[in-house]
């Protein structure tokens, strides 16, 4: 565990004390702080432990995404006794949806412990969700069900899961564009074209044609992403008509 040890020293001498800043954000002890700094250890360290297998977060980040599902599922299904499978499954994408845990991860300022050999300027958004995830998961193996649920309780659910204000928001424009158009037989396209921006990145830039007329565009670093930034666009210029639909 040498160089596990390493990178705690690296972030101490960097962050200063690891030890204390995780019980800061935790609200309690770490047992085993060994844990917690593999959760913020990037990929592209390399690191591996003594059998040889990778050592970083992304194996904590599978184990945290199935304890934040399962303690928001068991809470939704506790307060909303009335909701079916399908309401409580769409309740809990809205939880947990990659924006909402992205915006987790910033709140804690997460990604200013992970160790990295990458600058964290060049990483996507999905970094803090995902550092997140692998710190409820380091949470779940350092103590025990009970401290990861506190911990999703004090940091998710008490701030963030409002029934009401859930039940309005919407996790992704593109799908309730879809929806709208196939419920009122309107026909769509979403099409690539030529993108003339200078930026040293590629981006895609899309237009959103309704009924052969385009409604939206947006330019993003990825199709998906661009296609998205279109649908919401053009929601909000059919705002009315489509809210009318839904309601």
């Amino acid at each position: 565990m040498a160089s596990i040890k390493n990178i705690f020293n690296s972030r101490a001498e960097k962050d200063g004390n690891f030890f204390y800043e995780m019980k800061r954000i935790l609200g309690f002890k770490p047992k085993d702080i060994s844990i917690y700094e593999i959760a913020f250890t990037h990929r592209s360290t390399n690191e591996k432990n003594s059998d040889g297998h990778s050592q970083n977060y992304e194996r904590l980040e599978f184990l945290g995404d199935a304890m934040l599902s399962a303690v928001i599922a068991s809470h939704l299904f506790k307060k909303v006794p009335g909701g079916n499978e399908g309401y409580l499954t769409k309740m809990r994408s809205k939880v947990v949806s990659r924006e909402h845990l992205n915006e987790l991860g910033r709140d804690l300022n997460l990604i200013k412990y992970v160790k990295t050999t990458i600058p964290t300027e060049q990483f996507g958004g999905n970094i803090h969700g995902n550092v997140f995830e692998a710190l409820v998961g380091a949470i779940y193996l350092d103590r025990g069900f009970p401290y990861c649920e506190k911990f999703i309780y004090k940091r998710v659910i008490k701030p963030y899961v409002d029934i009401q204000k859930l039940e309005g928001k919407v996790i992704s424009y593109k799908s309730l564009f879809i929806e709208w158009c196939q419920k009122n037989k309107k026909r769509f396209k979403f099409a690539v074209y030529e993108d003339t921006g200078n930026d040293t990145l590629k981006h895609f830039a899309v237009k959103l044609q309704l009924e052969d007329v385009t409604v939206a565009k947006a330019r993003a670093t990825s199709k998906k992403k661009a296609e998205e930034r279109a649908a919401k666009r053009a929601y909000f210029k059919l705002q009315k008509k489509i809210d009318a639909e839904r309601s």
